[in-house]
C-alpha cells in the first residue's frame, strides 16, 4: 500500500475503465474508509447505494450530462446523507466520506470520479426515483469506480500563491 501523502498527491479523476470487476472485498474496504471519515458531532449521517447492475448504471449515466462515464464503469456508489440525523452538516460529512472512499480506491489500484449532483434539483430527483431513496435522505454525488484504463502521471498541485500566512 502506498503512503497516504503519495495517494493524495497522485489521486486523479478516472473517467475510463477496463472491464475488470471491482471485488466485494475492494468495495467493503472503500466503504470502511468512507465510514472512517470524521463527521460533525460523530453523527455519521452517510448512506451509500452501491450499484453494479449494468442496466441501472446505464440509467444513472443519463441523469446528468457529466455522468456519461457510468456507461463504462463497473461500479457506482451514490453518496447520501440522512437529514434527520444531521440536517445542517450532511453535505460536509458526505464530502469527507467521499474523499476517503476515493483515496481508498486509489490505494486498492482502482480509480474513480466524483459526479456532483447536489444541489441540482433535476438530477437529484432522477437519482432519488431510480434508486428509491427516501425523501429525508439527501443525495450528494455519484462516484464512478473501477480499474483505470490508463495511468497518467501527475505531480503535486501545490500552489504557494494560494497560501497566506497570518492574514490575506
Amino acid at each position: 500500500m502506498e503512503n497516504v501523502l503519495d495517494l493524495m498527491y497522485s489521486r486523479q479523476r478516472v473517467r475510463e475503465f477496463t472491464d475488470a470487476p471491482v471485488s466485494d472485498d475492494q468495495m467493503e474496504a472503500m466503504l470502511k474508509a468512507a465510514m472512517a471519515a470524521p463527521s460533525v458531532q460523530d453523527r455519521r449521517p452517510w448512506h451509500f447505494v452501491v450499484v453494479r447492475k449494468r442496466k441501472m448504471l446505464d440509467k444513472l449515466a443519463r441523469v446528468h450530462k457529466y455522468a456519461y462515464m457510468l456507461e463504462k464503469a463497473p461500479l457506482a456508489v451514490v453518496v447520501c446523507g440522512d437529514q434527520k440525523v444531521s440536517e445542517k452538516y450532511w453535505v460536509e460529512d458526505g464530502c469527507v466520506a467521499t474523499q476517503n472512499l476515493l483515496l481508498a480506491a486509489k490505494a486498492l489500484g482502482l480509480g474513480g470520479v466524483w459526479i456532483s449532483l447536489y444541489p441540482k434539483k433535476k438530477p437529484l430527483r432522477a437519482v432519488r426515483e431510480l434508486l428509491d431513496i427516501p425523501d429525508h435522505v439527501g443525495v450528494l454525488c455519484i462516484l464512478a469506480l473501477g480499474t483505470p484504463a490508463e495511468e497518467k502521471q501527475i505531480g503535486t498541485k501545490f500552489d504557494s500563491e494560494r497560501v497566506h500566512q497570518e492574514e490575506w
